[in-house]
């Protein structure tokens, strides 16, 4: 499911137009990423856990010359998902 998809169905399961639920992806995709920039936890009980991990810095090979690199500390997003939908899917 793509984008478009993702909107078209949010706008079907609520009733409401396509330019809404586009609206409402956009607001709880922004809310989302903003929050995780501040390095906040957003929880969605029965959904899931959207949260920030600090990867620190660490050594690597490159492949293709087998000399060694530094690999730059990094934050990445991560998603736990929740009791309710890990039920759902099984």
């Amino acid at each position: 499911m793509n984008k478009t998809e993702f909107i078209a169905a949010i706008a079907e399961e609520a009733g409401l137009s396509k330019t809404d639920a586009a609206k409402a992806v956009k607001a709880f995709t922004d809310v989302v990423v903003e929050e995780m920039k501040k390095g906040e936890k957003i929880q969605l009980v029965g959904f899931g856990t959207f949260e920030v991990s600090k990867r620190p810095e660490r050594q690597g090979i490159n492949p293709a010359t087998k000399e060694k690199i530094t690999i730059a500390a990094a934050n990445v997003p991560k998603f736990k998902a929740g009791a309710a939908l890990k039920n759902a899917l099984n």
